[in-house]
């Protein structure tokens, strides 16, 4: 490692929630960027009692020079913004690098604040190593990809690097990791297994989704690590560690349908059961007896962006052109044959021409959301308001800014609780919007995980399900979502936990 005093580098991880953590694989796979080149420390803000007083602790001996932070929109930003700031204010030398979807897409504002020096736009395992090298030998950056930065006053943004072999990766360096977090402490007991960890198997989507946070970050490119690699990875952590489940949190792990069969090949018997994202029209494609082996390889769940029942709406979000309402209605009624749950979430509240379409299409997806539980009772439905994240340049995004929409004109804008909200889709500050459309969403939600509670949530059991399903009953059946108070009491009560905001309930 270079031995230079004082360029040692934190890479921190902020507080992204309230219960069992998940593993932090983005600030890993910065460390295996630079593992063997340089002296560096992991700092989980997850796992803190007080995360800043490690930082500035550390930054105090005068050893480091680089602080780097892995930021998603939402409560990341609590400990992001005002800890940056407060390195810049008390260090003025270190240098402050942001990662991660939110200072991609929201660079301007990051980078004016001031206190955030680089943007690494999109993957920075080799960005990241090569922009310290060149701060620590005075040599240009200009030429190094996936940078944006501003000089003389001006954003500069350098060529976007394609995206790299997967293979040909360092592995992530877990047993580093695990002298500063003992990985035990991130294995969750889920529905699905009772030592759950999460793992990335790829990078990037091949599709242009128009409301999707990542299409700017990727430009359409995929790459995935191969099956055998993945394979020894989960083997790795299974002996080490007594792994028995993995949530795949990939933005699309069935792209490749070869190297999702050759994975389901290696782990049909080895007892571990697995969750990943997928797209309907790929999954379509998959054979029955693709299917049937990958329930049998541990399977479990497919969590799919079904969006709406509306192929013109399918056709507005630029799905790829393949998808419709037809084969969201057979990949539900398919994934009931292997004992498969599809995941399925949808977006409401799109832009419209008029308030009255805009509701319509709310109750049109509605009737379609039950028409798939008729289907397929099993399909587990997620509702998000729709929360603008479309790439600049987009038809979407033009339309969202004709209607009047803008995103926060500072940095520290984006403190206020609102913003946050809107980051988890429960606020989307959208004008086309009315409060009686976001109450008929919200409603709906309630009623309908009243009726059909999660299974991801695997204490909603016995009597509590039972209590709950009764309460729904009459207001599914009859269509009646007004004011759904005793439902919002027992899933208060029992703290039910819905995914879309905050992952599977785990321990």
């Amino acid at each position: 490692m270079l031995s230079l005093k004082n360029n040692k580098v934190i890479l921190f991880n902020p507080r992204s929630a309230k219960w069992k953590h998940r593993i932090p694989n983005s600030i890993l796979q910065v460390g295996a960027s630079i593992y063997g080149k340089y002296d560096f420390d992991f700092i989980d803000g997850n796992m803190e009692v007080d995360p800043w007083l490690k930082i500035v602790t550390l930054l105090k001996t005068g050893n480091y020079k680089y602080v780097g932070f892995t930021v998603m929109p939402g409560p990341q930003l609590k400990e992001a913004i005002p800890f940056s700031k407060k390195i810049k204010e008390q260090f003025p030398n270190i240098t402050v690098v942001w990662g991660g979807y939110f200072a991609t897409n929201q660079h301007k504002v990051v980078l004016e604040s001031k206190y955030v020096d680089f943007v690494v736009s999109g993957p920075g395992d080799t960005v990241f190593p090569e922009l310290l090298e060149a701060l620590d030998n005075n040599e240009p950056y200009n030429k190094i990809k996936n940078l944006i930065y501003i000089e003389d006053n001006k954003i500069v943004k350098t060529p976007k690097q394609k995206l790299l072999n997967q293979d040909t990766l360092p592995k992530l360096p877990y047993e580093y990791f695990h002298k500063f977090y003992p990985i035990s402490d991130y294995l969750a007991k889920t529905f699905m297994g009772n030592k759950t960890i999460g793992y990335h198997s790829s990078l990037g989507c091949p599709f242009t989704c128009s409301f999707c946070a990542v299409v700017p970050i990727y430009n359409a490119k995929w790459q995935g690590k191969s099956a055998q690699n993945i394979y020894e990875d989960i083997m790795w952590l299974k002996q080490n560690f007594g792994l028995d489940a993995i949530e795949f949190h990939d933005n699309n792990f069935f792209t490749s349908r070869k190297r999702v069969v050759e994975f389901s090949e290696l782990m049909k018997d080895e007892g571990i059961a697995w969750w990943g994202e997928g797209r309907i029209d790929t999954i379509n494609k998959y054979s029955d007896d693709d299917l049937a082996l990958m329930s049998k390889a541990g399977c479990k769940m497919i969590f799919f962006g079904a969006e709406t029942g509306s192929d013109e709406v399918l056709a507005q979000m630029d799905k790829g052109g393949t998808q419709t309402a037809a084969q969201i209605r057979e990949v539900a009624a398919r994934m009931q044959q292997f004992g498969i749950v599809p995941e399925y979430s949808f977006v409401l509240g799109m832009p419209g021409d008029n308030e009255q379409k805009v509701m319509k299409q709310i109750k049109d997806d509605i009737n379609f959301i039950k028409e798939i539980k008729t289907i397929n009772p099993n399909t587990e439905i997620i509702i998000y308001l729709y929360s603008p994240v479309p790439s600049e340049g987009s038809e979407l995004y033009e339309r969202i800014t004709k209607a009047g929409f803008a995103f926060p004109a500072t940095l520290e804008d984006w403190l206020n609780p609102t913003w946050e909200n809107f980051d988890l889709r429960r606020n989307p500050l959208t004008p086309w919007l009315t409060p009686k459309m976001i109450d008929t969403i919200q409603n709906i939600e309630t009623v309908l995980n009243g009726y059909y509670p999660t299974a991801s949530d695997y204490r909603i059991v016995g009597f509590k399900k039972v209590l709950m399903k009764t309460a729904a009953w009459w207001r599914y059946k009859m269509g009646f979502y007004i004011l759904p108070y005793e439902i919002k009491a027992m899933h208060k009560f029992w703290k039910y936990r819905q995914p879309e905001i905050e992952g599977f309930y785990s321990e």
